[in-house]
């Protein structure tokens, strides 16, 4: 029976998935999403605001938690997120008003510098 109990614990511990895995994950996707748009502007175009709003509502979690006061980071790490945060608004703000696709290129190296990063982190811990 304990057996049994094991066996089904590391199944569901696979089947888990730690937040910073999840977070890089979101943060691939996303990256994805806007990479295509670029790489084929005339035909992806309006697909171009679904995909932004993406980006900003996964960016508006990451400030969410950053700027809480029980978040486990330390202060500097939680103020370059922050930072970083705003200025992915700002720039999806600037796209989404006079769209161009040479303006996802940021927004696209930030996610996925960060999404790489988190993975490295998941790994090492």
């Amino acid at each position: 029976m304990q057996n049994q109990a094991a066996m089904a614990y590391q199944q569901v511990a696979k089947q888990t998935v730690s937040p910073r895995d999840l977070e890089s994950s979101l943060l691939s996707k996303s990256a994805s999403r806007l990479q295509r748009i670029r790489d084929d502007w005339d035909n992806t175009q309006t697909d171009l605001n679904e995909a932004l709003l993406f980006n900003r509502r996964l960016w508006q979690v990451f400030l969410t938690s950053v700027t809480r006061e029980d978040n486990p980071l330390p202060k500097n790490i939680r103020e370059n997120v922050a930072n970083l945060g705003l200025f992915v608004m700002k720039q999806t703000v600037m796209t989404q008003a006079k769209p161009d696709p040479g303006k996802l290129s940021v927004l696209i190296t930030i996610n996925r510098e960060l999404a790489l990063g988190l993975r490295a982190a998941a790994a090492n811990s």
